[in-house]
C-alpha cells in the first residue's frame, strides 16, 4: 500500500482525487455500455480522499487528524464489470463463437481507458500473486451475470481442442477428465478421451467414397455434389482442432493483394461512389446482356429493375434517419443479393445444387410417408392431402434437424454464415446471427439464439430482427411448400436471398445510429434450458416440438380460412345491393387492385398482374400457405398461369410477411426482454412493411435474372408429374 506522500505525490486518480466522491443506489450506477465494456461500482460506504481530516482539532504527532479511507479496507468490497477487473480477466477469457477468426478492421476503436495498463493490478483471487488484493471472505459482486456467462461460456459441442491450457486455464468441458458425471473408462469417456480417433476414421471414410465416385467412370460426371458434401464434411471436422483462418489464409492473401490493394490507391473520397456504379453497373450488364427468351423478355426485366429502384427509393424517404444510412451495407447487399440469384437461376453449378437440395426435401417427404402409412395406410398416405402430406414432412423434419442441433452442426454453419454478413455488410453481430439462422430455424427461433443480449438490444437491432423474420421462411415449413407442389429451387434461393436483402431494407428503414453491445464480435451463446443427453434425447425433443408447431400449423390455417371465409360472405352479400356480381367483392378481390402497382413492378406479364397481385394481398392479410395453395390448385384459376409469372408469384410470397406473424414476432421478444416490449411493438409494423419490402424486392431481383426457364416446373406442372408418377407406380 502507497504511503501518504507517494499517493498525494503520485498521477492522478483515486488515491489523488481530493473530491469527495459519493456513489449510491442498491446497484452503483446504471450498467452502461460503450466500446465494448461496462462499469458498475456498488459500495456500503462514501468514496472520500485518504487523507481527509475530520473535525476541528489536531493530532498531537502531526498536523491533521488523519483517517484512512475505508474504501481500502479489505472487508468493504466492491466491483469493477469491465475488462480488466471482471473475473475474466483473472482467470477464463472470453471464448466466442467466432474465436478462430480476426475481428474485422472497421470495428471501433477501444479508449486508452479500456487498455491493461490504465488500471493498477487487480486482483479478487486470493491464488492471485501479490497486487491491489481484495479479500473474498464477504464480497457482493453486482455483476450482470447473465451477460458474463454468455459471453464468456464456451461452445460445449466442439469448438477447442485442448482439454486444459497452461496459459489461459481454458478447460475444454469435453473433455471426460474434467466431468464429474462420467465414470472413468465407460463407453461416454472412451468416446470423449478418444473422439479424435472417431473424427480420423469419419474423415477417411468419407474421403475414400468421394475418390471412389472420381474413380468411376459412370459417376464421374455427377462429381458435382459429392465433392461439395465431402468439403463440407472435411471442414467441420478441421476446424474442430483447427481454427478456421488457417483454412482461409489463401482467400486472406489473395484479398489483401486484389481487392485491398486497388481501392488503397483511390482517394477516400471517391471510392463509395465508384463502389455504387460498380454495382449497377454489373447489375445492368448481367440483366440485358443475356438474350431474350419467351418467358423472359429485356422489357420485362427493365420493369424488374425499375421495381427494385422503386422499393429502395421508398425505403430510404421514409427513413428513421437519412443521414445515418451506410452506403457500404447497402451497396454489399444488392450486389449479394443479385449474385445468389445469378448463381441459381443462370448457372448449371447453381442449378445443380438448388436441384439436390429440392431431391434432398421431396425425399424426406417419402419418408415421412412411410410413417404416415405406418400409422394409417399406405393408401391414405398417398392421399394429396394437407393433413397428410404436409404437417407429417413438418413434424419429421423438425425432429430430424434436432440431431444436427444436438451435434453442434447447425450452430457451427449459422456461426459461418454470420460472420460472413457480419463482415461484408458492417453490421453487429447479434443482426447477423438473426439474419443468417432465419431461413433455416424460423422467426421466433432465431431471436432465441441471442437471448441473453435482447434487454440490450438497440432499436436498430430489433427493428433488423423482427424484419429478417418477417423476410424469408422456415426450413420446417419450406419443406411444407415442396410437398405442396412449389419449386423447390425457388424457395430455397429466395430464402438465401433474403438474408442480404432483410439488412439492406432495415438498414435503410432504421439505420444505427447507437453503440451496439455486439459490434465486434459474433457471439452464440450456449442455451442450456433443454439440453439433451444424447442424440435419441435430442430426437424425441424435435419430435415433440414438431408436433406442436404442426398442430400450431393446422388450427392457423383453419381459423385464418374459415374467418376470411365468413367476410368474404358479407362483402358478397353487400355487394350485391350494389350490382357487384362477376366477380363478388371479396378480400381477394380488392386486395388484387389494391396490390395491382406492386404486381407490376415485379415485372410480371400483363394479362397476369392481377392474378399475381391479389395472391401478395392474400399472403399479407391471411398467410403465405393460403396463397401457396391458391397458386398449387389444380383446379383454381392459377391453372394456366405461365412460367414467369409462377417463379415471380413463388419468389413473393416467400416470407412470413403477413399479419398474424406479428403476434408472434411480439409474444417471442416480448417474452425474451419483458423490458424492451413497448420499443417492439412500435417498430412492429414498420418491421412488418420493411420483411414484405424485402421479400418483394428478391421477387425484382429474380425478375431482372430469370432466363431460359425449360428446366424449372410451374407449381401446377409439378403437382401434374407428382400424380402421374403415383398412377406409374400403382400400375
Amino acid at each position: 500500500m502507497s504511503t501518504p506522500k507517494q499517493s498525494m505525490e503520485g498521477p492522478r486518480g483515486i488515491h489523488s482525487d481530493i473530491q469527495e466522491v459519493r456513489v449510491s443506489g442498491e446497484h452503483g450506477q446504471e450498467h452502461g455500455y460503450h466500446h465494448g465494456h461496462s462499469h458498475s461500482h456498488s459500495h456500503s460506504h462514501s468514496l472520500t480522499h485518504p487523507y481527509v481530516h475530520h473535525g476541528e482539532g489536531m493530532h498531537a504527532d502531526g498536523p491533521h487528524n488523519i483517517h484512512p479511507d475505508p474504501a481500502l479496507d479489505p472487508k468493504n468490497q466492491h466491483i469493477h464489470t469491465h475488462p480488466h477487473h471482471a473475473r475474466s480477466a483473472h482467470k477464463k477469457p472470453t471464448v466466442y463463437a467466432d474465436l478462430h477468426i480476426p475481428q474485422r478492421d472497421t470495428s471501433p476503436p477501444r479508449d486508452r481507458i479500456d487498455e491493461p495498463t490504465m488500471h493498477p493490478p487487480h486482483s479478487h483471487y486470493p491464488e492471485d500473486p501479490e497486487m491491489h488484493r481484495h479479500s473474498t471472505a464477504s464480497s457482493h459482486h453486482v455483476e450482470d451475470q447473465e451477460i458474463i456467462n454468455a459471453v464468456e461460456k464456451m461452445d460445449e459441442k466442439g469448438g477447442l481442442s485442448a482439454s486444459v491450457s497452461e496459459e489461459t486455464g481454458v478447460v475444454d468441458p469435453m473433455d471426460p477428465d474434467h466431468d464429474p458425471d462420467v465414470k472413468k473408462w465407460s463407453v461416454k469417456y472412451i468416446i470423449r478421451k478418444y473422439r479424435w480417433c472417431f473424427h480420423v476414421f469419419w474423415g477417411c471414410f468419407f474421403t475414400a467414397w468421394w475418390i471412389s465416385i472420381l474413380a468411376q467412370d459412370k459417376h464421374r460426371h455427377m462429381w458435382l455434389i459429392p465433392t461439395i458434401l465431402w468439403m463440407f464434411i472435411m471442414a467441420r471436422l478441421i476446424t474442430l482442432y483447427l481454427p478456421a483462418r488457417y483454412l482461409l489464409i489463401w482467400a486472406n492473401w489473395i484479398w489483401q493483394r486484389t481487392v485491398v490493394r486497388a481501392v488503397s490507391y483511390l482517394p477516400p473520397v471517391t471510392r463509395m461512389p465508384l463502389a455504387a456504379l460498380g454495382c449497377v453497373g454489373v447489375i445492368l450488364l448481367g440483366t440485358f446482356v443475356t438474350r431474350e427468351y419467351p418467358d423472359s423478355k429485356r422489357s420485362d426485366r427493365a420493369i424488374s429493375f425499375f421495381g427494385c429502384i422503386v422499393a429502395i427509393f421508398a425505403l430510404y424517404v421514409t427513413s428513421n434517419n437519412r443521414k445515418a444510412v451506410k452506403p457500404h451495407t447497402i451497396i454489399t447487399g444488392m450486389l449479394m443479393q443479385y449474385i445468389v440469384a445469378l448463381f441459381v437461376l443462370r448457372t448449371k453449378c447453381g442449378y445443380d445444387i438448388f436441384n439436390f437440395i429440392s431431391f434432398l426435401a421431396r425425399k424426406l417427404l417419402e419418408f415421412a410417408k412411410d410413417g404416415v402409412a405406418f400409422i394409417t395406410s399406405p393408401e391414405t398416405s398417398q392421399l394429396g392431402m394437407f393433413f397428410f402430406t404436409v404437417l407429417p414432412a413438418v413434424l419429421f423434419f423438425i425432429a430430424f434437424i434436432h440431431i444436427f442441433f444436438y451435434w453442434g452442426w447447425i450452430q457451427w454453419g449459422v456461426c459461418k454464415f454470420a460472420y460472413f454478413f457480419f463482415w461484408t455488410m458492417s453490421v453487429s453481430g447479434a443482426e447477423s446471427v438473426v439474419a443468417a439462422a432465419s431461413p433455416f430455424i424460423g422467426q421466433g427461433e432465431s431471436a432465441i439464439l441471442i437471448k441473453p443480449f435482447i434487454p440490450h438490444l438497440t432499436k436498430a437491432e430489433i427493428h433488423q430482427i423482427m424484419a429478417s423474420g418477417f423476410a424469408t421462411i422456415s426450413g420446417s415449413t419450406l419443406v411444407a411448400y415442396i410437398g405442396m407442389g412449389i419449386n423447390p429451387q425457388a424457395v430455397v434461393s429466395s430464402c438465401i436471398m433474403s438474408i442480404p436483402g432483410s439488412i439492406v431494407c432495415s438498414k435503410l428503414r432504421y439505420p444505427e445510429t447507437e453503440e451496439t453491445l455486439t459490434s465486434g464480435r459474433v457471439v452464440i451463446p450456449e442455451d442450456d434450458t433443454a439440453e439433451a443427453d444424447n442424440v435419441l434425447h435430442a430426437f424425441a425433443n424435435g419430435a415433440w416440438l414438431g408436433l406442436v408447431i404442426a398442430g400450431a400449423i393446422m388450427t392457423t390455417q383453419l381459423c385464418i380460412i374459415a374467418l376470411v371465409a365468413l367476410i368474404n360472405a358479407l362483402l358478397t352479400w353487400f355487394g350485391g345491393f350494389w350490382n357487384i356480381h362477376d366477380p363478388n367483392l371479396t378480400i381477394d378481390m380488392m386486395l388484387g387492385y389494391l396490390f395491382y402497382p406492386v404486381g407490376f413492378l415485379l415485372g410480371t406479364p400483363r394479362n397476369e398482374i392481377y392474378k399475381i397481385s391479389k395472391l401478395i394481398g392474400v399472403k399479407i392479410i391471411q398467410n403465405e400457405f393460403v396463397a401457396y395453395g391458391m397458386l398449387s390448385d389444380p383446379k383454381g384459376e392459377y391453372v394456366n398461369l405461365s412460367k414467369r409469372g409462377a417463379m415471380l408469384a413463388t419468389y413473393a410470397l416467400c416470407g412470413f410477411a403477413n399479419v398474424g406473424s406479428v403476434g408472434t414476432q411480439i409474444g417471442v421478444l416480448g417474452k425474451l426482454a419483458p423490458g424492451r416490449s413497448g420499443d417492439i411493438s412500435k417498430m412492429a409494423i414498420s418491421a412488418l412493411i420493411t420483411g414484405a419490402i424485402s421479400t418483394l424486392l428478391s421477387a425484382c431481383v429474380a425478375g431482372m435474372v430469370l432466363a431460359d426457364m425449360t428446366n424449372f416446373l410451374t407449381p401446377i406442372q409439378a403437382v401434374a408429374a407428382e400424380q402421374a408418377a403415383k398412377a406409374a407406380g400403382n400400375g
